[in-house]
């Protein structure tokens, strides 16, 4: 996962300095020293390191810090807000022009993943109510047309291409003509790219830019390149001009070097960020809630901007009613399970709560939520509905059924039943939920099993 080296280091800084009631230049020294050899690991262009420390120290050796009443708390606070800072401060958007269709065109190298990303760009654009239409603009690459109509087919969004013409402005200009024909509010530009930055490459983005004069220029990067990410970055920025940078494949083993040199570098913002290999898997870039994950203080308004977006509304208001009706069974059980996917993997989403990355060897392995569907898929009504019934020649059925083993059976019986008697608590008590998240501790958390 993304910054996963620089985050553990930087959230065992700052645990040793929060604590502290007391902190000397010594201590900060210490702190500033290990902050700056964990960027440096993480791929940080060297200059930006040495004036974030130089920004930390500053700010952090004023007398309002050392005298507060919580110095190490103020410290930390200083080098959140200076990380914030380093990813862009703030939030930024695309600039959609009062006169329809926004062009929005990605630039980058072969390989950064251009064409995946301007299926998932389209699938968030059409999710905030726009009706995008997808270009196929690289005529080199074999299957390069071919890859975005499969994109596009898949999400049922339209995809223009002209397989005869070689003239990438001519058919942007088409395109533009469709999408005026057909309401198109957002035109996305797939272009084509090379395996390095040559000069045939950048006359043709310049020619495609002076021509069509498109909204957004946004160029899609490989955030596993490292520094050579902010390297492109600056090449196209110089030379073709961008608006901002879209960093792909941040849930690989990436550092974080490239995400946390490029706005500085280049002077332009991350806008988005590919999470993973779905077409629904990119989020638009939050500087503060990045700094706050990289940090260990969680990122609750992703969590609940997610859950907004997957949830079915309808689906989860009737399962709250049937739960207060009766008690928790499979079938319920098996709808929270696949309402809770649809966010993403588990292991992420609790990356994303305060504190949970604090606990060492937390790990939710998300191939066991698909042995328990496949574990209740394989269930009688009856048996889902009382799991009393489920003696041993049933579970035997059951784990034939289900492709896994008796031993499977009763270890997620055992997890249900227990989740099934917390159940009955919280309706029982007021307050359950509060006492119930009072006494787990971080071992029960460590060793939770599913």
């Amino acid at each position: 996962m993304a910054f996963e080296g620089l985050s553990t280091r930087l959230q065992e800084i700052t645990r040793k300095i929060r604590g502290k009631a007391r902190i000397t230049e010594s201590d900060l020294k210490e702190m500033l020293r290990e902050v700056k050899l964990s960027l440096l690991e993480a791929d940080v262009n060297y200059k930006i390191v040495k004036e974030f420390i130089n920004t930390i120290q500053e700010k952090a050796l004023g007398q309002d810090v050392l005298k507060s009443l919580t110095p190490g708390q103020q410290v930390v606070k200083v080098v959140k807000d200076e990380l914030v800072e380093l990813l862009g401060g703030t939030e930024s958007k695309i600039n959609f022009t009062p006169n329809p269709p926004t062009v929005i065109m990605l630039v980058g190298l072969q390989g950064s993943g251009k064409t995946t990303t301007s299926g998932k760009l389209a699938n968030l654009l059409r999710k905030q109510g726009k009706k995008p239409l997808l270009v196929a603009c690289d005529v080199y690459r074999p299957a390069a047309i071919k890859q975005l109509q499969v994109v596009g087919k898949q999400l049922n969004i339209p995809v223009f291409s002209n397989e005869n013409s070689k003239d990438v402005v001519h058919i942007a200009k088409q395109a533009m003509s469709t999408a005026m024909s057909k309401l198109n509010d957002v035109v996305i530009l797939d272009t084509a790219g090379r395996l390095h930055i040559d000069e045939e490459l950048m006359e043709e983005l310049q020619k495609l830019k002076s021509n069509v004069k498109p909204h957004e220029i946004l160029l899609v990067v490989d955030s596993m390149t490292g520094q050579d990410a902010v390297n492109v970055a600056k090449q196209f920025n110089e030379t073709v001009g961008i608006d901002g940078v879209v960093l792909t494949k941040l849930d690989g083993d990436t550092r974080g070097g490239a995400a946390l040199s490029v706005k500085k570098i280049t002077g332009k913002p991350i806008k988005f960020v590919a999470t993973g290999e779905k077409l629904s898997d990119i989020e638009i870039f939050h500087p503060e809630r990045m700094a706050q994950r990289i940090l260990g203080m969680g990122d609750i308004l992703s969590v609940i901007e997610k859950a907004e977006e997957s949830f079915d509304l309808e689906q989860a208001e009737q399962l709250e009613k049937q739960m207060k009706k009766k008690e928790l069974d499979l079938d319920d059980y098996l709808a929270q399970i696949r309402q809770v996917k649809k966010m993403g993997s588990f292991s992420s989403l609790l990356k994303m709560i305060p504190g949970m990355n604090q606990i060492k060897d937390l790990k939710v392995d998300d191939k066991e939520f698909e042995k328990i569907e496949a574990i209740i898929c394989s269930m009688t009504k009856d048996e889902k509905r009382d799991t009393r019934l489920l003696n041993a020649s049933r579970r035997q059925r059951i784990a034939k059924g289900s492709g896994t083993t008796v031993q499977d059976i009763n270890k997620f019986i055992k997890s249900f039943e227990m989740t099934q008697k917390m159940m009955k608590k919280i309706k029982s008590n007021k307050g359950g939920m509060k006492k119930l998240m009072n006494n787990i501790d971080e071992n029960a958390l460590r060793n939770m099993k599913f």
